[in-house]
């Protein structure tokens, strides 16, 4: 190695553990702040609340004496404004309001208590959790437990004072309509007589959802830069409680997480399900954080991106009406030069289509469309680009989405027909050779031999022009569409409150009984729909079996595990599964069967048995591929090397 090579990688070296230093200094100031704040709160509250004398007597004397009551509040009051500065005391002490704002879409409840959103309905979903009123409107937050705090320091002689926004009430400065129809909600949190922190809120109502759900926030310093003490970032703590709106807990805990996107990138990160506590500290930047529900977020938008964010949630009991816990601490960069920040919510529901034309700020595509978990990779392309567009097309002709799930069927059979005819014919062909692979199956019956019998079985299917893979591309065509199914069918909330035969929700289980117990791995109901799909996967394994054992021997170890334990493990799955997915699954096994029954007709034996006799006639007069070749040779290499070693 060259010495530029070694300074070039002494250089990398440095600027990597000088981004790691700085960032940990980040934090550790971030946490050492915190503590300091709390310490100080602790300290005021004890201001505000004098602790109780020791002696009982001295203290019942205290009280009875209004003098002295007021004295110790007016002491307590002086402290506070010597702490805090005459302004901010007033702020701690002023009496709360709520109120709210609406549109066509949501309705936002504000509270002067930080100048935070207090809860957000949804006026076009309704709750179907099995406590709650069916037709109670979707809440995404607990008004108990929301909590969207802002964290600074402010000078105060040679002292630097913590606020902690959520510790004073603002004041509303106006509610009224902006450009563009929108409502505008300011509220001002005054510092001092000519500073103040200003919360400037945007509501729209322009029959837009990808717009109508996102509320624009905007923080203003208005002549803040003289108050501020030296600091280079400013907190913020946002938290709330979901509440459960889907019938069944566990299935919407599963798709219930918080998730978050870096800038510049296309795919999101999640913390992951779990039916207990989980945390991330991601210590780069962040675009966006979501309160991530089955159905709905909650998703706070940082177009000039965080520095870093702690993350954390909790789950709540099942019997609570609660889901989770979310927490999300970060931080954005300060200057003296700061003048404000331009931040937006999305609260409303994981729709597709209206995700995908979210755009923060105009022109910038945040991606907020993979809140929608359509799967990766190949699975993720199904859905986007057939299954999604198909589903939207027949969703504007067809209201029923049982229907719609008919024609989905139909489609992909109709699609992987020409796989499935060649399937079905490459099986005839070995069922026709069978006789003579059993042949050489007596002529090499020794393991030493198992080379040479492979090979001689591998040339007998060359000359019948036999695909020893044949059986095996309609489910390996069928396979991405099926996972494709299985990851849209729960997340799709077009699904959700539609009705289809028995079922009343074909987003979530459909229950024709309810068991007064639970069965371990099943539940404590019998979905009708994933009974149906499991009684036709164990007709369609049998029949698939019946056709392939005969021609494949190698088949008749798997009985078991075909015929009756995927039957019996499917049901056990998907008894707590979308009965949409049951439903799409027990029509594609039943198409199947009939698929087959019909190219069984249509395909005469005969025929099959003068074609593969043409084929080998022609193909024993000609020369070997080199691909032939090539594994003929393989084979003959393998076998060198057993005889080698039995030596």
């Amino acid at each position: 190695m060259d010495k530029k090579s070694i300074i070039g990688i002494a250089v990398v070296a440095l600027l990597f553990l000088g981004f790691a230093y700085f960032s940990n200094k980040e934090q550790q100031e971030f946490q050492q702040q915190k503590a300091l704040y709390d310490a100080y709160m602790d300290s005021v509250a004890r201001a505000s609340n004098p602790a109780p004398l020791a002696d009982p007597v001295s203290q019942e004397s205290l009280i009875a004496d209004p003098a002295d009551a007021d004295s110790i509040a007016s002491a307590a009051r002086q402290r506070q404004v010597e702490t805090l500065g005459a302004t901010l005391a007033a702020a701690r002490d002023a009496r709360p309001e709520e109120f709210s704002v609406e549109n066509d879409v949501l309705a936002v409840t504000f509270s002067t208590r930080g100048g935070q959103v207090k809860s957000v309905t949804l006026k076009d979903y309704t709750k179907y959790a099995p406590r709650a009123e069916r037709n109670r409107p979707v809440e995404l937050m607990d008004p108990a437990t929301s909590r969207f705090a802002m964290l600074f320091y402010v000078k105060n002689g040679l002292r630097n004072i913590p606020v902690n926004t959520m510790d004073y009430v603002f004041e509303i400065d106006s509610v009224d309509t902006a450009a563009e129809g929108a409502k505008q909600v300011v509220m001002r949190l005054p510092v001092t007589a000519q500073a103040a922190l200003e919360y400037r809120y945007l509501i729209y109502d322009t029959k837009s959802p990808e717009r109508d759900y996102l509320v624009d926030f905007d923080v203003r310093l208005v002549n803040m830069a003289p108050e501020m003490a030296n600091q280079t970032q400013i907190q913020i703590d946002w938290s709330n409680t979901s509440y459960q709106n889907e019938r069944g807990f566990k299935n919407e805990n599963m798709y219930t997480t918080l998730a978050y996107r870096f800038p510049g990138e296309s795919s999101i990160e999640e913390l992951g399900m779990s039916e207990e506590s989980k945390s991330k500290e991601v210590t780069t930047q962040v675009n966006w954080v979501a309160f991530k529900q089955q159905f709905f977020s909650s998703v706070f938008i940082a177009p000039g991106n965080v520095t870093y964010a702690n993350l954390r949630f909790d789950t709540a009991m099942p019997e609570s009406d609660l889901l989770k816990s979310f927490s999300a601490q970060m931080a954005v960069p300060y200057t003296p030069q700061t003048e404000g920040y331009d931040f937006a919510f999305y609260f409303g529901p994981n729709k597709y289509s209206i995700l995908k034309k979210v755009e923060f700020p105009a022109g910038d595509d945040i991606h907020l469309e993979r809140l929608v978990p359509l799967g990766w990779g190949i699975f993720g392309w199904v859905n986007r680009w057939c299954v999604i567009p198909v589903f939207d097309f027949l969703r504007n002709y067809i209201s029923s989405f049982g229907i719609i799930i008919l024609i989905l069927v139909i489609l992909v059979k109709i699609v992987i027909f020409p796989m499935t005819y060649k399937s079905y014919v490459s099986m005839a062909k070995m069922r026709l050779i069978k006789p003579q692979v059993d042949e050489l199956n007596k002529k090499y019956p020794k393991q030493e031999d198992a080379m040479k019998r492979q090979q001689a079985t591998m040339e007998l299917y060359k000359k019948a022009g036999i695909n020893p893979m044949g059986g095996c591309i309609p489910m390996l065509i069928q396979l991405p569409i099926l996972i494709a199914m299985f990851r849209f069918f729960p997340a799709s909330i077009e699904l959700r409150g539609q009705s289809f035969l028995w079922a009343d929700d074909l987003s979530s289980y459909d229950s024709v009984l309810n068991l007064p117990f639970s069965i371990p791995f099943y539940g404590d109901h019998v979905s009708l729909f994933a009974l149906l799909m499991a009684v036709s996967l164990f007709g369609y394994s049998w029949f698939n079996y019946q056709q392939t054992a005969s021609s494949q021997p190698q088949m008749a170890g798997m009985k078991f595990m075909m015929v009756y334990l995927m039957p019996i493990m499917m049901l056990l799955w998907f008894n707590d599964y979308s009965s949409g997915l049951c439903y799409y699954y027990l029509l594609s096994n039943l198409f199947t069967i009939a698929q087959t029954l019909v190219i069984r007709r249509m395909v005469d034996d005969d025929k099959i048995h003068a074609i593969m006799q043409a084929n080998a006639a022609k193909k024993s007069k000609g020369k070997k591929s080199k691909f032939q070749q090539r594994y003929e040779e393989l084979l003959r290499q393998q076998e060198a090397q057993q005889r080698a070693r039995r030596k």
